[in-house]
């Protein structure tokens, strides 16, 4: 009776056992479908408070790899490709539209048609349904309104190879984020020679070559240069912050300014890949798009109907340079290498 009393319990214990290994099981696999991985490019201060909606709103944890300012989207970028035979990532929120069709190139991206952005304007997605645009921002020309008078603006980014212009702008390096499809855009637009003739001008007329458009917005702002190259986003921060600089929207006339959308895709074979579904459903809705264009960054919604502040322009207002962002997208790894050479660092 001892016997059978013992082995009764020793049973009983063994099936705890397996309960409860069983239990902590599940429990770890149902904490794993709530996460979503999202790589991002956009500066944290403006991303994070996006993410943490998110979370609060569907009990998701968002675990964020961000990129630095130097190295914009290049680097998340490289890692995509590196990590795509065991993905890492379950989303990728680029602040531009060039390195995310690299990705779809490179196979990297998976296709994802999301409901929330029926009413996205068609220019915005890719065709193949890998990607999708949402909040722009603009290239434009930032300069410090205590060295330039208003009517001694130049209407368009040729002239800044004038002499008058010598040692007195600024332009981010080439190789990284909004810069490089801008480049690329300006290869696209004047055909290549003219283009090397263009950027070899700058050089001679000693054109300033910083670490990121914020940066080349603060040589301008502490008065180091004139006027600089940057985005509509950097601008709005420092004329938020009071500092002596105005925004010049060049070449109303002529070719327009670049519109650079933010771009969300879906990473092929990611570990949580419905999760990641349900971001980007929730970062192409309208209330992102006003979050970010209330935010500091001052984000140009894609929908015209999305309020937005009186300073944020409405997308017709803008006159947007004529892309095809593939082909601008395409020409990023030659241009990339005549800009090393360029401007050698």
């Amino acid at each position: 009776m001892r016997f059978e009393k013992k082995l009764t319990l020793f049973i009983y214990a063994v099936a705890c056992l397996i309960v409860t290994v069983f239990s902590i099981n599940s429990y770890a696999k149902g904490q794993e479908q709530q996460e979503v991985v999202v790589y991002t490019s956009l500066d944290q201060v403006f991303s994070e408070p996006i993410l943490k909606v998110f979370e609060k709103k569907t009990g998701i944890k968002v675990r964020a790899v961000y990129d630095s300012e130097a190295t914009k989207t290049t680097g998340l970028v490289n890692r995509l490709i590196a990590e795509k035979p065991y993905p890492r990532a379950d989303v990728f929120w680029n602040s531009e539209i060039g390195r995310t069709i690299v990705l779809k190139r490179k196979g990297v991206l998976d296709k994802y048609v999301s409901p929330s952005a029926s009413d996205i304007p068609d220019r915005f997605k890719d065709k193949d349904n890998y990607w999708t645009g949402f909040a722009a921002r603009c290239r434009v020309l930032i300069y410090n309104t205590n060295l330039i008078k208003p009517d001694e603006l130049p209407k368009s980014i040729f002239e800044l190879t004038d002499p008058k212009w010598k040692d007195s702008v600024s332009i981010a390096y080439p190789l990284f984020g909004t810069t490089a499809i801008h480049t690329a855009a300006i290869f696209d637009h004047l055909g290549e020679e003219r283009a090397k003739q263009y950027f070899q001008a700058l050089k001679d007329n000693g054109i300033k070559i910083t670490d990121g458009n914020a940066s080349s917005r603060d040589r301008v702002a502490d008065g180091t240069v004139a006027i600089g190259f940057t985005d509509t986003d950097d601008a709005f921060v420092a004329i938020k912050q009071g500092r002596p600089v105005d925004i010049l929207w060049p070449d109303n006339d002529g070719i327009g300014t670049l519109l650079i959308p933010n771009t969300v895709a879906l990473i092929k074979a990611g570990p949580n890949a419905e999760n990641g579904k349900k971001f980007i459903d929730f970062l192409l809705s309208p209330t992102v798009e006003k979050m970010l264009a209330f935010a500091d960054s001052r984000q140009i919604p894609l929908r015209d109907y999305v309020w937005r502040p009186e300073m944020v322009p409405d997308l017709n207002q803008v006159k947007a340079m004529e892309i095809d962002y593939e082909k601008a997208s395409s020409l990023m790894e030659s241009t990339s290498r005549y800009f090393q050479e360029l401007f050698v660092r």
